[in-house]
């Protein structure tokens, strides 16, 4: 995966911090979006984080895993 290509979620994931609904369990299974960066390095050296792409959603970004979305057509 490549910062500006378009993913979809395909996993149940539950977010509580989502803009919309605040304070609330929130699944972001089947929204779309844009990846923005692929975690591999920090402060020049390799990392090997849990959740490595990171996913915009209009003004809302989470973490995601790499089995938990795909390419969107």
């Amino acid at each position: 995966m490549q910062p500006g290509d378009k993913v979809v979620v395909t996993s149940s994931v539950v977010v509580y911090n989502h803009p919309q609904h605040r304070g609330e369990a929130f699944d972001m299974k089947c929204s779309e979006g844009d990846v923005v960066n692929v975690l591999t390095e920090w402060k020049g050296r390799p990392i090997s984080p849990t959740l490595p792409v990171l996913v915009a959603f209009g003004r809302y970004k989470a973490h995601f895993r790499g089995e938990e979305i795909q390419f969107s057509a």
